[in-house]
């Protein structure tokens, strides 16, 4: 079967050249994306529910990595951090007492002691020996026998205990004594740590170097504790935030490269896609319809190679080309 004359006229081939020429353009605008230059964020939260003292720079200052962002008010955490010095100290010196053992004037005053109680005894046992042989005579009464028997046995068990006292010094710690000793001072150690790191806190620091980007809260203001108190930019290479179309999405991946074209800027910058989206945003894919889901788009980010781009402000217009491999029916 033979194709009509029309269709291989001089005049339907130059249409079909113009048709492939703009299907060309087209594939081209579709590759190329709009977005903004932005930068990595980073929010740092109130430690504590403390009233804000200091705030030793103002926004869009330099920050370098360490500096001191915000001051909370430290008079509490002082407070519990000298109780706490304090108790450690106390629990040391305990530790240190047990190990050195018993001095030989404390050894000398219990075996006095003990003398003392055994003299005490000696009393008390030969008064109880008098009266009983008195009450066999009939020349006291029973009950008052008794009640120098029950002396002399106060006596007694007096003895015992002095003797026992002497008898733990003379023999030293024991090492169940020092080890419990011990593991109170580590408890006390440890707590001491964590209010130290706790009081730390206090003075928020920044963890990387950046543009102190907003201050939300005031001197003299009160953050709730997890709330954010500063937020900086990251120093490092600004990156561009794009949405990739549906039909795109699975040519585009970790590592292809792009040319961005930034809003009032004549050169070009080279970059590479750093992240895209596994999901599609809004609405589900397996809910669409073919049509709905060529509307929708994945977030990517495209970071600059450009180590010029660092002076870029972030938040302006840029337009990102992707390099994508050519489909079939391109080729």
């Amino acid at each position: 079967m033979k194709l009509p004359r029309a269709a291989t006229s001089p005049g339907a081939a130059i249409l079909s050249l113009a048709l492939m020429f703009a299907a060309g353009c087209a594939q081209h605008d579709e590759d190329t994306l709009p977005g903004t230059v932005e930068r990595d964020r980073v929010e740092l939260a109130a430690e504590a529910d403390e009233f804000i003292v200091t705030l030793p720079f103002a926004e869009g200052a330099r920050i370098k990595a360490g500096d001191v962002i915000v001051v909370q008010d430290r008079a509490l955490s002082a407070a519990e951090l000298d109780a706490a010095r304090a108790q450690l100290a106390q629990a040391e010196a305990r530790v240190a007492e047990l190990r050195n053992g018993p001095r030989v004037t404390s050894i000398r005053a219990a075996a006095a002691r003990r003398d003392r109680a055994r003299a005490e005894r000696d009393d008390a046992v030969r008064e109880r020996d008098r009266l009983l042989d008195l009450v066999k005579q009939n020349l006291v009464s029973r009950s008052e026998a008794d009640r120098q028997m029950a002396a002399a046995n106060a006596a007694e068990a007096s003895l015992h205990e002095a003797e026992s006292d002497l008898r733990e010094l003379q023999e030293g710690t024991r090492e169940e004594q020092l080890a419990q000793a011990q593991q109170a001072a580590d408890n006390l150690r440890a707590t001491l740590r964590g209010l130290e790191t706790s009081s730390a806190r206090l003075e928020v620091r920044a963890p990387i170097a950046g543009t102190l980007d907003a201050l939300p809260f005031h001197v003299g203001e009160k953050p709730a504790r997890g709330a954010t108190v500063a937020v900086l930019l990251a120093d490092e290479a600004p990156y561009a935030r794009i949405h990739v179309p549906a039909p795109l999405r699975a040519q585009v991946k970790p590592g292809t490269e792009a040319t961005l074209r930034v809003d009032g800027i004549d050169r070009t910058y080279q970059g590479q896609v750093r992240f895209i989206a596994s999901e599609a945003e809004f609405t589900p894919y397996y809910s669409l319809t073919a049509a709905d889901r060529s509307r929708l788009s994945f977030l990517a980010e495209v970071v600059f190679d450009d180590a010029e781009a660092r002076s870029l402000p972030s938040g302006v217009p840029v337009d990102v080309t992707l390099a994508l491999p050519l489909d079939e029916g391109a080729r």
